[in-house]
């Protein structure tokens, strides 16, 4: 008991000083990293966000921004320069941020953004804690070796890994990383402010269905259009896709193949397709459909969620029932089975049935929402895993 107290002691008196860094804070698909920068700093801890440029400020504002695109021309051109030029891989502003404010705590998101920072840990003499997300664990290693090479070092020099899932951590040890330096932290959501509403569908009503994700192959929206393509022959279906392709070729071709898969399934007439939108359309629209689909898969690049996305989670806090697949650790985020309906990958046939079989029980949809809503508040809630990775932190610059 007396230990215990002494350990909150120490906790209270070692003082965090976290210095986080982001290629870009912060694009619209990231709702996920402003939910923990804004509870971080709800919480009373001195939170410095250290980034490339900015965008989205409207959605995402929190206190002590630094942009490297608000700092002189000259600065910039130097920064850039260097780095181009290979002499050095970090910022330096990243570091001259952390060295003012006395940083105890580098946290990079996502794992190359981990190893282009090693050298300004280094140079902060601070702890270093990474994230690794998802594209970081699978999709570069597999397309550029160089990573297995890289992550070695990045694995020797980081006290801390965090991940979402245990799918991911296996995935991370895998590369070789030690495994006791591996930690699970789920990411949160705003439980609080998501709304409960249990969907409820009735025969002979229009089925709608909501879709939200960019047009990345692993997102499966293809496998989803496919199904909706049977269950279409059977009731009336209405089906809304937020998201669409970026810059990349790859997203434009997807672009190309989710086109042509509402076109073969004649769901073209009945679709919506309403691009990125903000997380607060996100909500409204999720309010106004029936169900959510998530089936992700393996991309052939190698591309997976790492762990699962955040919007099953914000769904099913919201009284949504979710359909998706048995891909990384979205089973770890759906909970116990009974709770939400997965597919096997890559399977649109079985995409169909557990669509099937939700309608079969429509009368159960309300018993199935709030077990979901219990779970989401029991294992995602914001404040719970803002409070978790706080103790993370501590458990670095607070002697055993």
């Amino acid at each position: 008991m007396g230990n215990s107290k002494a350990k909150e002691s120490d906790k209270k008196q070692a003082k965090l000083l976290l210095v986080h860094s982001f290629p870009v804070w912060l694009p619209q698909t990231q709702t996920w990293l402003y939910n923990q920068v804004k509870q971080l700093q709800s919480f009373g801890v001195e939170t410095h966000v250290v980034c490339e440029r900015t965008e989205n400020l409207s959605q995402f504002s929190v206190n002590n921004i630094h942009s490297l695109e608000n700092e002189s021309f000259v600065r910039q051109t130097w920064e850039k320069g260097l780095r181009r030029l290979k002499v050095r891989r970090y910022l330096n502003f990243l570091a001259h941020v952390g060295r003012s404010i006395g940083t105890n705590i580098m946290h990079s998101h996502f794992g190359h953004i981990g190893w282009a920072n090693l050298g300004a840990a280094r140079k902060l003499n601070c702890k270093h804690v990474v994230t690794f997300y998802g594209l970081d664990v699978n999709q570069l290693p597999v397309r550029d070796p160089r990573w297995k090479t890289r992550y070695q070092r990045l694995f020797a020099e980081v006290d801390l890994f965090l991940c979402e899932g245990p799918y991911m951590a296996q995935s991370i040890g895998e590369l070789g990383c030690d495994p006791n330096k591996i930690k699970v932290q789920h990411l949160g959501v705003d439980v609080e402010n998501i709304e409960f509403q249990a969907r409820q569908w009735h025969e002979g009503e229009s089925l709608r269905i909501l879709i939200a994700a960019s047009f990345r192959e692993k997102k499966g929206i293809t496998y989803a259009i496919d199904a909706l393509g049977r269950i279409a022959k059977e009731v009336p279906v209405r089906l809304t896709i937020i998201g669409d392709a970026g810059q990349e070729e790859e997203e434009r071709q997807e672009k190309v193949k989710i086109l042509a898969a509402l076109e073969r399934n004649e769901l073209s007439d009945r679709t919506r397709l309403l691009g990125y939108q903000s997380h607060q359309v996100l909500l409204q629209e999720a309010y106004a459909h029936h169900l959510f689909l998530q089936p992700s898969v393996t991309a052939s690049g190698g591309d997976t969620e790492g762990g699962a996305p955040v919007s099953i989670i914000e769904m099913m806090a919201s009284g949504m029932p979710v359909v998706a697949t048995t891909h990384c650790d979205i089973p770890e985020v759906v909970g116990p089975a009974g709770l939400h309906l997965l597919a096997p990958e890559r399977d649109a046939t079985a995409v169909a049935d557990c669509i099937r079989s939700l309608l079969d029980d429509a009368d159960d949809w309300s018993e199935l929402a709030r077990r979901g809503r219990r779970h989401v508040e029991q294992q995602f809630d914001v404040r719970q895993q803002a409070a978790s990775l706080i103790d993370h932190y501590h458990s670095l610059i607070v002697k055993p």
